[in-house]
């Protein structure tokens, strides 16, 4: 699953902000989300049906703006075929500024990750969280919870834990059979252990070694058994070195996956701040050793980025949103990757100050 790319991020961004503000008067505005591979006409089906159950409110206006919002989106959904390959994000809905006035208007999109949710809503406005939780998401982080029972491996992506895979062990519980030595039932056990350590050694290199985006992997589980996964060799050495933190949990399985992430919050930003830093500190030695490859301040980097000299547009989080989102737009048209950069490092601070905007460019320009 590799990251969005920065024209992706300004389309979905761009698309929340143009619907993010329509309010209906009542629960009248319609959210529709299609998962990857879901027929899309059993929605169009389930939408007919929802059309009849709308002809029971009560309210003649908010009844008339349901049925009214439904019809036009069975319309918009004819148009399609099938179901995009990452499924798709309707919205429907009277739009009208003023009461008593009709304005419906239609807007889909296929998002740059693949849907895994159904939804049908009504509401007073329309449902974005699932795009902005795809905005949120940058590289992805592996995740792997295991004990000497099981094992569950999954991808942090965003706010999302999306499951992988999973497997049991085939290791004896602690109460051996009658007439087996001590001796020989420790042994078994620590036989099936090892195998099922192997097991799950192979899985992560399966799942993580050619992975594209992926920033690192947080190993969690109770007691010593993560530590004799972590310590042994069972994991390729590839995949080994991306292990970035082992945290101690109460649990395995599902919940044991959400406390990973809960335990893992200052690993996960620090590894956002070193990432920040890293291209801060490339811009500042630029500046310093190759200032014609480094430039700074609106004006000057607005230039830039419109004659398309620039590589990578540093902004920062402090900047006015609009003035982000007019360089974001130029930008994305000159293919030129957009960072944004939060004040929470040193090197953040410096560029607060030098004016909340930089750019390193692509070769060497006389600076004005």
């Amino acid at each position: 699953m590799a990251r969005l790319t920065e024209q992706q991020r300004y389309k979905l961004k761009h698309f929340i902000k143009a619907i993010e503000n329509f309010r209906g008067r009542h629960t009248e505005l319609v959210t529709v989300y299609i998962p990857a591979g879901y027929e899309i006409t059993k929605i169009i089906g389930h939408l007919v049906q929802e059309q009849g159950t709308a002809s029971n409110i009560k309210s003649s206006t908010t009844r008339n703006n349901v049925i009214n919002a439904l019809e036009r989106m069975v319309q918009h959904l004819r148009l399609f075929k099938q179901t995009p390959p990452h499924g798709l994000a309707v919205f429907s809905g009277n739009v009208a500024e003023r009461e008593g006035q009709q304005d419906y208007k239609v807007w889909s999109i296929e998002p740059p990750v693949p849907l895994n949710t159904r939804l049908y809503r009504c509401d007073k406005q329309f449902q974005l969280d699932l795009l902005r939780d795809m905005l949120d998401v940058k590289e992805a982080y592996g995740l792997v919870v295991m004990d000497r029972r099981e094992a569950d491996i999954a991808l942090l992506k965003g706010k999302t834990i999306v499951s992988l895979t999973s497997a049991k062990s085939n290791v004896p519980g602690k109460t051996r059979a009658g007439g087996q030595s001590s001796v020989r039932f420790s042994r078994l056990r620590e036989d099936a252990a090892k195998e099922f350590y192997g097991k799950i050694g192979m899985m992560m290199k399966d799942q993580f070694l050619f992975m594209e985006g992926l920033k690192g992997i947080i190993v969690g589980g109770p007691g010593p058994t993560k530590y004799e996964f972590v310590d042994g060799d069972f994991i390729t050495n590839e995949v080994k070195k991306k292990i970035i933190a082992i945290k101690d949990l109460s649990y395995t399985g599902e919940f044991g996956l959400q406390e990973l992430v809960d335990k893992s919050q200052d690993v996960l930003a620090q590894e956002e701040l070193a990432d920040e830093k890293k291209i801060m500190n490339r811009f500042f030695e630029l500046l310093a050793t190759k200032p014609r490859m480094a430039s700074y301040g609106l004006e000057e980097v607005k230039k830039n980025v419109l004659l398309g000299v620039v590589d990578t547009l540093l902004l920062s989080e402090t900047l006015d949103e609009n003035i982000i989102d007019e360089l974001e737009q130029e930008a994305e048209k000159m293919g030129t990757t957009v960072k944004l950069i939060s004040q929470d490092t040193r090197e953040g601070a410096q560029l607060r100050d030098i004016g909340k905007i930089a750019a390193i460019l692509r070769y060497e320009v006389e600076q004005q």
